[in-house]
């Protein structure tokens, strides 16, 4: 490359992937800065809650991901790649629990809202606003549960759930408006609008 810098910051998610599949390490970090604590976040939420298999999860993500750079599919977006690997691998461990446990009950992890980062609690300061919308996310359904986890709480677009899920954008939007109803009729006590 000879005097040419790269900066960082400044490349896409699937440049910096590029640079890693030539054994770029910086591009590594770069990309680990961007995911780490989102993947690690994802998979706690998704395993049960469990903090440090969800660590471990995202640990194993990148080393695959150091180990085989080329295993991304450059025709997706990265992030929309990076999600769908990490849905597969929690999916397959629901698996591995329902074999190990020889039922299907329990495979649906409740959500739960951590303060870290969070958009939807950015907006709102009240002590109590995590805990109501965990019941909130609790009464609906697993499908209408996971497209609003993904579109409000892990900031994907529609068109990156709905890849994510392999299912058309249609259905994620009107996934998205029933979660969406259903939260803020119990959630209404919040909206500054209806206080007097």
């Amino acid at each position: 490359m000879g005097l040419f810098r790269v900066n960082y910051n400044k490349q896409s998610d699937e440049q910096l992937v590029r640079l890693m599949a030539k054994g770029d390490e910086r591009a590594f970090d770069m990309i680990y800065q961007r995911y780490g604590a989102k993947l690690a976040y994802f998979f706690t939420r998704k395993l049960k809650h469990d903090k440090e298999k969800g660590e471990d999860f995202m640990h194993d993500l990148f080393a695959k991901l150091i180990d085989r750079p080329e295993l991304f599919d450059s025709s997706r977006s990265f992030k929309t790649w990076i999600y769908s690997v990490a849905n597969n691998m929690c999916i397959n461990e629901y698996k591995k629990m329902a074999v190990r446990s020889n039922t299907i009950n329990g495979l649906s992890p409740e959500i739960q809202v951590s303060s870290d980062n969070q958009p939807l609690e950015d907006q709102l300061n009240e002590k109590n606003f995590s805990s109501d919308l965990e019941k909130a996310m609790s009464k609906l359904d697993e499908k209408h549960r996971e497209v609003f986890v993904m579109r409000h709480i892990d900031g994907l677009s529609v068109k990156e759930v709905a890849e994510v899920m392999n299912i058309n954008e249609g259905t994620v939007k009107s996934r998205l408006f029933y979660a969406t109803k259903k939260i803020a009729g119990v959630l209404q006590m919040y909206n500054p609008v209806n206080k007097d």
